[in-house]
């Protein structure tokens, strides 16, 4: 039976480099994968699985509209791989276990698990109801030696604890950190608003 996984990470937690290393190693085996990323994630380019470390690789591009389930049915591929799958929607979530259920094909969803605020995003969430595994990316605070929990947004160096949901950004933007290190951090922003 086809499983759905959910692998979940803090930014800079290796998430896309392991997308691009399990897609390497089923087409090294001669398998075909279906790679996807969310049209809104535009770091790198429209189109992209890039990791930090410079690799990278074409994908489809998943826009609202995007049947991912017809285009997996269409190539029957060995596995389906999804990078940013925090972006999706809870139909394309839906979409997603079709494909494990229906066509029987594993499929590999690769995300956040939460926002700048400490809140699920849509796809997150739906992947935590749905998933037949989840499992850990997992990264070191940036400010200490605690596993990184959360992503700590930040603008010009500085933590920002409000803000819309989404905003791309890498390094520049976000930062993974320990509950503890996010906690301290948004205490002593709230003391200095304060003053």
């Amino acid at each position: 039976m086809a499983k759905l996984y959910f692998r979940y990470g803090t930014m800079n937690s290796g998430k896309s480099i392991e997308v691009l290393r399990t897609a390497h190693n089923y087409e090294e085996q001669g398998k075909r994968v279906l790679l996807f990323v969310p049209a809104i994630d535009d770091r790198f380019g429209v189109g992209n699985v890039t990791s930090r470390i410079g690799m990278q690789k074409e994908a489809i591009i998943v826009h609202e509209n995007t049947d991912m389930y017809a285009i997996a049915k269409d190539t029957m591929p060995n596995c389906v791989l999804l990078d940013e799958a925090q972006f999706l929607t809870r139909k394309q979530i839906e979409q997603l276990t079709d494909i494990c259920d229906d066509l029987g094909i594993p499929v590999i969803a690769y995300g956040l698990r939460s926002d700048f605020m400490g809140n699920l995003f849509e796809g997150s969430l739906q992947l935590f109801a749905a998933a037949d595994k989840i499992e850990e990316v997992k990264t070191v605070c940036w400010f200490c030696d605690r596993k990184a929990m959360l992503n700590m947004r930040c603008k010009d160096g500085h933590p920002v604890f409000e803000g819309e949901q989404i905003q791309i950004g890498g390094n520049e933007s976000y930062i993974p950190v320990c509950r503890k290190c996010y906690k301290e951090r948004k205490k002593r922003s709230q003391q200095d608003a304060q003053r």
